[in-house]
C-alpha cells in the first residue's frame, strides 16, 4: 500500500491534451461559425436580389408604357387629346404608381395667346405657368416654351396643366439625352406641381411625323415635344414591391435612391428602420465569427431608363443564438470534452507514477502488479477505442448535419429517430420504429428506384440523396431527402445503417412548378408548344405500335383580332382562357389540346379502340367555340377555321413513309396548310390536308422566291394600251402594264403575281421601278415630237400607305423632267376606306404636284359620292364589268349612263374600259363617254409597237 498522496502537479502530457483539444475546438468553433454567417449572407442576398429585380422589372415596366404611349405618336400623324386620354386612362387603371402621363409640346412664343384660348376652353380660368423654387408662378415671356399640353387624368394634375417646364434643368438633361440615344430617359428627382411629394419623369422624345431621324441633326431639327410618365417615387417602389410580397419582412431595411450611389438626396423609398452600426468600437477588431451583434447589408445598382438606380438593403441583427446554435455546441462539447481528455491523461500519468512507487515499495508483490497493470493496460486500451468511436462518431454527425438523425438493425428497421423528423414531418415516431422504410412506402418494393435503394443496403453500401414522397397524418404529400452509411462492428460484421434525413417539400413545390411553367401556356395553363412536341411524338409512337388513326387539328380565332383592337388585350385573354376551358371540355382526357401561339391552338386526337374518329367530333369542337361570349358586358360570337392532318400507320406499307410522314413538326405544318384553306373559303369551315394543298403552296413558294429576284435580274418589262379620245379618235394617252418574263415561267401572268407582292410588300420596289420606266419612256417620247401624250400608272394600296410617296413621286419627276399634267395617277376605291382623313391629305399632297388624279374600276367597290366631292379627284373609270354587256343588259347599260352624267357633273373625265365591240364603242359615243380603252382598239404592247402606232396617225376609233 502506498503511504500519503501524491503531489498534485500537473503533467506535460495533460496540459498537451488540454491544449490540443482547445485548438481543435477553437478551430471546428471558427469554420462552423463562418459558415453560419456566409449562410446569413447567402440568405440575405436572395432576399435582397428578388427585390432588386422586381423593382429593375417595375421601372422597366414603365419604360414599356411609355414607350407604347409613344408609339401612339408615332403611328398617328396628329394625336388628339381625346385619343391621348383614351389611351392613357386604362394604362393608368392597371398601374395607380404612376401619377400622370402628359405631352410636352414646344410653343413658340406667338402662338402663346391662341394656346392659352384653347386651354382656357378646358379649365376656364387657365394662364400658362412655371415651377420657379418649388412654387407654381405665372411664367415669365420668352422665345418658346415647353408646356404641359395633354395630361392624364386631368382632375388630380391641375396644377401641371398647361405648366411651361422649359427651365427644368433636370428635364432639359433627360430630353437631351433622350434625343442623343434614341432611347426612353428617366429624370433626376424633383418636386411635383401636383403637390409636395416628390417623383421623376421618364420621357421620350416625339418627332415630326413623317421627317428622317437618321442624324442627331435631323432628330433636333424634327423634335416637337416628348410624351412623360410622371412617377410617384415612393409609390412606384411600394406598389412594386407590395405587388410581389416583399414587403411583410421586418428583418429587412430597404433603400432605394435615384443615383449611382446611396446618396439621401436622391432617396426615394426607404422601409423599416436602418439597424445601428454593430461593427463599431470594440468589434470591429474582431474577426467577423466573433462579432456577435454582426450584421450585413447587400448594395446593387443597376441602369434603367438612362439612369443608374441603387439598392440597398440591411438585416437587422438577430438573436445570437437563432443563427449560431450549432458553433455553441460545438464550442461547449469541445471544451467539455478538452477537459475530460485532459484529466483522463492526468489520471494516467498520476496511476503510472503510483505504480512505479508500488514496484519500488512491493517487489515480493511483484506477480500481482503485474497483474494489476496488465488490467490497468486492457482498460486503458477499451476506453481508447471508446473513445476514438466516439469521436469518429461525432466528426461523422458533424459532416452529416441535417435536419434529423436516424439509426436502423441489421434489418433495416428503425432503432432511433431524432425528434426533429416528426416535427418536419407531421408524422409520429410510433408508425417508424421497429418498420423498415418500404413498410411505410409500400410502392418502393414495385418502383425501379425502390428496388435499386433496397439492393443498395442489401450491398450494404453508403447512399445519399435518396428523395421520395409520402403522406402525412393529414394526408399532405411531403418529399423528404436521406443519406445514410452502414455499420460494422470491430470484427467487420454488419450492424445497420445510421444518417440523417431532411424535409424537402418546399424545395420540390418549387421545382413541379418551374417544370409547369416551362411546359405549359402561363394564359390559358394549356401545354405549350414544347411540350405538344413531346405529346404528338408520344401519340405517334402509340398509333404506330397499335395501327390507329392521329388526328392533328389547328385552329384558329376568326375574330380574334376584332375583340383586342375593340375591347383591349384584357378582354382577349379572357377570351382566349375561355376558348381554352371550351376546348378542353370537347375532348376526351386521352386528347391533348396546346396553345400554338397568339390565337392558335392545337389539338391531338388518337384512335381508341371503341371510337373511330369522324368529322363529328371536329364539327363538335367548332359548335363549342362558335357559342356566345360575355365579354366587357356584350355578347360575342367567335367562330374557328379547322385544318386537320390525318396520321394514319394502315396507308404507309414501307418503313421510309413511316419516317417521311412521322415528323410532329411535318404534322402540324400540314394541319396549318389545311387551316389556312379553310380561312380563305370564308372562315368558319373545316379543311383536311390534301397533297394539292402543299403543291399550291409549293408553288406560291416557287413565285414568291423568284420575284424577290425579278427585279434585280430586270425580268420586268412595261406595255402600254393606247387610250383613244372618242370625239377625235385619236390616241391621247397609254396606261403602263406591268409583264414579268421569266426564264423558266415564260410570260407570268399579272393575276399570280400582283397580289403575292402585295402580300410581301414587294410591290413598294416593283411600283417605284414602273413609275420610273413609264415617266421616263413617255418623256423619250414627247422629246420625239409626241409631246401631247399621257402617261397613266397603277397604284396599289401597300404604295399608297408608303410615307413617302409624294417624295419618290415628285423625285421621279424631277429626274425624269416629265410634266405633272402628263401623269395621271390610278387609285382603286379600297384604298380609301381605312382612313379617310390621311387618304384625303395624301391625295391633296399628291395634286400639290400637279399630276392627275383617277378613280379605277369605279362601280365595283363602296362608291360613295362623299369622297368624289371631297376628294380632288380628275377622271373616273368605268369597269369593265359593266362595259362588257352595256349594249344588251339593261341594267350595265343604266350604271354606265349613270356614272357618265354623274361624272360630268363633277366636271370629270371619264374613261371606259374593256371596250371589245363596236356596239360598246357606240353606245358610249351616244352617252358621252370621254375616252375608252380595250382590245377593240389595241391589246397591250411593247414600247416599240406603241410608238409606230403614235407615228401612224391613224383614227384608232374608226
Amino acid at each position: 500500500m502506498l503511504r500519503g498522496r501524491l503531489p498534485l502537479k500537473i503533467s506535460a502530457a495533460a496540459a498537451l491534451t488540454f491544449a490540443c483539444g482547445i485548438s481543435i475546438t477553437a478551430a471546428l468553433f471558427a469554420a462552423i461559425s463562418e459558415l453560419e454567417y456566409d449562410k446569413m449572407s447567402l440568405s440575405l442576398q436572395q432576399r435582397a436580389g428578388a427585390r432588386v429585380a422586381a423593382i429593375e422589372q417595375g421601372l422597366d415596366d414603365a419604360v414599356e408604357l411609355l414607350t407604347t404611349t409613344n408609339q401612339l405618336f408615332a403611328a398617328v400623324p396628329q394625336v388628339t387629346r381625346a385619343q391621348f386620354q383614351d389611351f392613357a386612362t386604362p394604362l393608368l387603371q392597371r398601374h395607380p404608381f404612376i401619377q400622370a402621363f402628359n405631352f410636352h409640346r414646344f410653343l413658340p412664343h406667338a402662338q402663346r395667346a391662341a394656346f392659352e384660348a384653347e386651354l382656357r376652353q378646358i379649365v376656364p380660368d387657365y394662364a400658362m405657368t412655371e415651377m420657379r423654387d418649388g412654387i407654381v408662378v405665372p411664367v415669365t415671356t420668352r422665345a418658346s416654351y415647353l408646356v404641359v399640353d395633354y395630361l392624364v387624368p386631368l382632375h388630380s394634375n391641375r396644377a401641371a396643366f398647361g405648366l411651361d417646364v422649359s427651365q427644368n434643368s433636370l428635364l432639359a438633361q433627360a430630353l437631351e439625352q433622350a434625343i442623343i440615344s434614341g432611347q426612353t430617359t428617366a429624370s433626376g428627382l424633383l418636386t411635383l406641381a401636383q403637390g409636395p411629394q416628390r417623383g421623376f419623369l421618364i420621357l421620350r422624345p416625339v418627332y415630326r411625323h413623317g421627317a428622317p431621324l437618321q442624324t442627331l441633326q435631323q432628330r433636333r431639327a424634327a423634335l416637337i415635344g416628348d410624351t412623360a410618365v410622371v412617377v410617384r417615387a415612393d409609390e412606384l417602389v411600394q406598389k412594386i414591391l407590395a405587388g410581389a410580397d416583399l414587403l411583410g419582412e421586418p428583418q429587412l431595411a430597404l433603400s432605394v435612391y435615384a443615383d449611382a450611389s446611396a446618396d439621401p438626396r436622391q432617396l426615394i423609398f426607404g422601409h423599416g428602420q436602418a439597424p445601428a452600426d454593430a461593427t463599431s468600437g470594440t468589434w470591429q477588431s474582431l474577426p467577423r465569427w466573433l462579432q456577435f451583434p454582426y450584421h450585413s447589408h447587400y448594395e446593387r445598382s443597376f441602369a434603367c431608363a438612362g439612369r443608374s438606380w441603387h439598392v440597398r438593403v440591411e438585416a437587422h441583427p438577430r438573436p445570437f443564438l437563432a443563427d449560431h446554435l450549432g458553433s455553441l455546441l460545438t464550442l461547449i462539447t469541445g471544451l467539455l470534452f478538452s477537459v475530460l481528455t485532459a484529466a483522463f491523461v492526468q489520471s494516467l500519468t498520476q496511476r503510472s507514477r503510483r505504480v512505479q512507487l508500488l514496484v519500488e515499495q512491493r517487489t515480493t508483490d511483484l506477480k500481482r502488479s503485474n497483474e494489476l497493470l496488465s488490467a490497468d493496460v486492457r482498460a486503458r486500451k477499451q476506453t481508447e477505442r471508446a473513445l476514438r468511436e466516439s469521436e469518429k462518431r461525432f466528426r461523422r454527425l458533424l459532416a452529416l448535419s441535417s435536419d434529423w438523425y436516424w439509426e436502423q438493425d441489421a434489418n433495416f428497421c428503425f432503432t432511433h429517430i431524432t425528434s426533429g423528423f416528426s416535427d418536419k414531418s407531421n408524422m409520429p415516431l410510433e408508425r417508424f420504429i421497429g418498420m423498415t422504410r418500404w413498410d411505410n412506402n409500400p410502392e418502393m418494393r414495385n418502383s425501379r428506384w425502390g428496388k435499386q435503394h433496397i439492393a443498395y443496403l442489401e450491398s450494404h453500401l453508403a447512399f445519399s440523396n435518396l428523395e421520395y414522397a409520402m403522406k402525412d397524418r393529414n394526408g399532405q404529400l411531403r418529399w423528404f431527402s436521406v443519406n445514410g452509411e452502414p455499420l460494422f462492428n470491430e470484427l467487420g460484421e454488419f450492424r445497420g445503417y445510421r444518417g440523417t434525413g431532411s424535409e424537402i417539400t418546399e424545395r420540390k413545390l418549387v421545382e413541379q412548378k418551374i417544370q409547369h411553367i416551362a411546359h405549359h401556356d402561363v394564359l390559358t395553363g394549356l401545354p405549350n408548344r414544347a411540350l405538344l412536341r413531346d405529346r404528338l411524338a408520344q401519340a405517334m409512337a402509340l398509333s404506330r405500335r397499335k395501327n390507329r388513326a392521329l388526328w392533328v387539328l389547328l385552329i384558329d380565332l376568326d375574330r380574334f383580332k376584332f375583340v383586342n383592337d375593340s375591347l383591349g388585350h384584357k378582354a382577349g385573354d379572357l377570351l382566349l382562357k375561355t376558348i381554352a376551358a371550351r376546348l378542353q371540355t370537347s375532348l376526351r382526357e386521352s386528347d391533348t389540346v396546346a396553345r400554338l401561339s397568339g390565337d392558335e391552338f392545337v389539338a391531338i386526337l388518337s384512335e381508341q379502340a371503341d371510337e373511330v374518329l369522324s368529322d363529328a367530333i371536329v364539327q363538335r369542337l367548332m359548335h363549342a367555340v362558335a357559342q356566345p361570349v360575355l365579354l366587357d358586358g356584350k355578347e360575342f360570337f367567335v367562330t374557328c377555321s379547322i385544318g386537320v392532318a390525318v396520321y394514319d400507320m394502315s396507308r404507309y406499307d414501307a418503313p421510309g413513309d413511316v419516317t417521311l410522314h412521322g415528323e410532329t413538326q411535318n404534322l402540324i405544318e400540314q394541319a396549318d396548310i389545311a387551316m389556312y384553306c379553310a380561312k380563305k373559303q370564308g372562315r368558319n369551315n373545316i379543311k383536311f390536308y390534301t397533297t394539292a394543298m402543299n403543291q399550291a403552296t409549293l408553288e406560291r413558294l416557287r413565285i414568291e422566291t423568284a420575284l424577290r429576284n425579278a427585279l434585280e435580274r430586270e425580268q420586268f418589262v412595261l406595255h402600254y394600251q393606247p387610250q383613244v379620245d372618242l370625239a377625235s379618235g385619236r390616241i391621247v394617252g397609254v396606261e403602263a402594264l406591268l409583264r414579268w418574263q421569266h426564264p423558266e415561267l415564260g410570260m407570268v401572268a399579272p393575276q399570280r403575281f400582283i397580289a403575292l407582292a402585295e402580300d410581301t410588300g414587294l410591290i413598294v420596289p416593283i411600283g417605284a421601278w414602273v413609275m420610273r420606266q413609264a415617266c421616263a419612256q413617255v418623256k423619250s417620247w414627247h422629246a420625239a415630237g409626241l409631246d401631247k401624250l399621257r402617261l397613266a400608272v397603277n397604284l396599289s394600296a401597300r404604295q399608297f400607305n408608303e410615307p413617302n410617296l409624294v417624295a419618290s413621286i415628285a423625285e421621279v419627276l424631277l429626274e425624269t423632267d416629265l410634266p405633272p399634267a402628263c401623269l395621271e395617277l390610278e387609285l382603286t376605291e379600297s384604298l380609301f376606306m381605312h382612313d379617310v382623313a390621311l387618304a384625303v391629305s395624301q391625295l391633296h399632297d399628291m395634286k400639290a404636284l400637279g399630276v392627275q388624279l383617277s378613280i379605277d374600276d369605279f362601280g365595283t367597290g363602296y362608291s360613295s359620292f362623299a369622297y368624289l366631292r371631297t376628294f380632288p379627284i380628275d377622271v373616273l373609270k368605268i369597269d369593265r364589268s359593266f362595259v362588257g354587256d352595256v349594249a344588251r343588259d339593261a341594267d350595265d347599260a343604266a350604271i354606265v349612263v349613270s356614272i357618265i352624267a354623274l361624272a360630268h357633273n363633277l366636271k370629270l373625265r371619264v374613261v371606259a374600259e374593256g371596250v371589245e365591240t363596236a356596239e360598246q364603242l357606240d353606245y358610249l359615243r351616244q352617252h358621252g363617254c370621254d375616252e375608252a380603252q380595250g382590245y377593240y382598239f389595241s391589246h397591250p404592247l411593247p414600247a416599240h409597237e406603241v410608238e409606230l402606232l403614235l407615228r401612224s396617225d391613224i383614227n384608232v376609233a374608226a
